[in-house]
């Protein structure tokens, strides 16, 4: 699915849960190497978790018509492990995933997600486990994950989660969106352009 790519403060975000269980899901098996060579990320949404979803005939949770609308992943240890390929999380958000909850994430994968407006909360092993299990016995229901005060809920439960203080500063006031930093600034931008001799006076090059 194709979704609004994200833009500012990310402080809430609404919507259905899905489950991927297992530790150590590495980038490979999030996009196989094959489909490295794209020069678009357009299509990567169709292809995540592709030979995965071949084995699985189906029953892959990216495939359950359950899932279709989900936009909160919830993994477990060392989610994202494996090659440094930022063409893991743009096929997760292109599919339409736009937050992922886990016990641990692999660093690179984690700084990806974070470049592309994707939060990535963490919990205890037991949080992780009643949370996944809430979202196993209802597919449909809607959650809260509130990035800005660490929690996600739904109707009935809370749980708490976390985030490292950099990373949630960056997500709650949009710092960690740098063209829209960098548009924001164009008038400091320009202005700065304008002192830059290399760039305005050709002739004493």
């Amino acid at each position: 699915m194709e979704t609004p790519f994200p833009q500012g403060a990310i402080t809430r975000i609404y919507g259905q849960c899905m489950t991927l269980s297992g530790n150590d899901i590495d980038t490979d098996r999030i996009i196989p190497a094959r489909f490295l060579k794209c020069i678009s990320f357009q299509n990567l949404g169709d292809q995540v978790f592709l030979d995965d979803r071949n084995e699985r005939k189906g029953s892959h949770p990216f495939d359950l018509v359950i899932n279709k609308e989900a936009s909160i992943l919830v993994v477990n240890e060392n989610f994202g492990c494996g090659s440094s390929r930022e063409h893991a999380p743009q096929a997760l958000m292109r599919w339409g995933i736009r937050a992922i909850i886990g016990q641990s994430f692999a660093e690179i994968f984690y700084g990806n997600c974070l470049a592309l407006g994707i939060p990535c909360l963490t919990s205890t092993a037991i949080t992780i486990s009643r949370l996944q299990d809430e979202v196993q016995d209802n597919n449909q229901q809607i959650f809260e994950l509130n990035i800005k005060e660490k929690f996600i809920k739904n109707e009935n439960k809370q749980w708490e989660l976390d985030i490292d203080p950099g990373p949630w500063q960056m997500l709650i006031t949009g710092r960690w969106d740098a063209t829209s930093q960098l548009i924001s600034h164009e008038k400091e931008l320009n202005t700065t352009m304008q002192r830059i001799p290399y760039l305005n006076n050709f002739s004493d090059y």
